[in-house]
């Protein structure tokens, strides 16, 4: 007798595309937030838009652009950008049983291993289930993410200077909102409030991009010191 699991029904299959597709849309409409910021942030359409298809993680491109923003040097950006998306080595640890990808669909699935379709896979009791999510999360994000951040790089060149708008401050307006929905418990609370409470100190002190890599170094060692005292995983 086979141990294989029968196959979910097609309504529970698409129950979980139609999820999947509502958190693609509404996650990937952002992106022209993140087209329009690159360009009035100095960068050009097409650097704008590389960005998204080879980072493809949203609150490390708004990091990046944000140090560039400020004035600091891409390599620190890139260094910002880093630090913030090794939360998604960690997404793939969690994943790696449940996807099991060899070859190019295991590199294809790396780069879609972002938050939204972590969030979605882990969510379905069958594993059928959690892999159909995945896959549908992180291609329809992928695809409308790049598709707006196109149209808001395109848009954002006939903007001209940000500071008339008040733009340079939407940056950090941005990766706020992007921050702000994940401070549901008490360590990612205090977490956030360590790193930037380092950050913030280090402003006057230091270049352009310094304060954040390091406010969000001590993030990192922050979380992993406090997370069995508070009981939860750091996030």
């Amino acid at each position: 007798m086979s141990d294989r699991s029968p196959d979910p029904p097609r309504a529970a299959r698409r129950r979980v595309v139609a999820d999947s597709l509502g958190v693609g849309v509404a996650t990937g409409l952002y992106g022209v937030s993140f087209g329009a910021l690159g360009t009035t942030s100095g960068l050009g359409v097409l650097q704008t838009c590389v960005l998204s298809l080879v980072a493809f993680t949203g609150a490390s491109q708004f990091a990046f652009i944000g140090v560039v923003a400020a004035g600091g040097a891409p390599l620190t950006g890139a260094l910002t950008s880093v630090l913030l998306g090794t939360r998604n080595l960690f997404y793939g640890l969690s994943l790696a049983s449940l996807l099991r990808l060899t070859g190019v669909r295991r590199a294809l699935g790396a780069h879609l291993v972002i938050d939204e379709s972590t969030a979605v896979a882990v969510a379905q009791r069958d594993e059928t289930l959690g892999r159909l999510g995945f896959w549908w999360t992180g291609a329809s994000i992928y695809v409308l993410w790049n598709l707006s951040t196109l149209a808001g790089a395109l848009a954002g060149t006939t903007i001209g200077d940000p500071r008339t708008y008040g733009l340079d401050a939407a940056v950090g307006a941005a990766f706020l909102a992007l921050l702000w929905p994940r401070l549901t418990g008490a360590l990612p609370r205090v977490v956030a409030l360590v790193g930037a409470g380092v950050a913030l100190g280090l402003v006057p002190l230091s270049p352009a991009g310094v304060p954040i890599i390091a406010g969000g170094a001590v993030a990192v060692v922050a979380g992993l010191l406090l997370r069995d005292r508070l009981g939860r995983p750091a996030s």
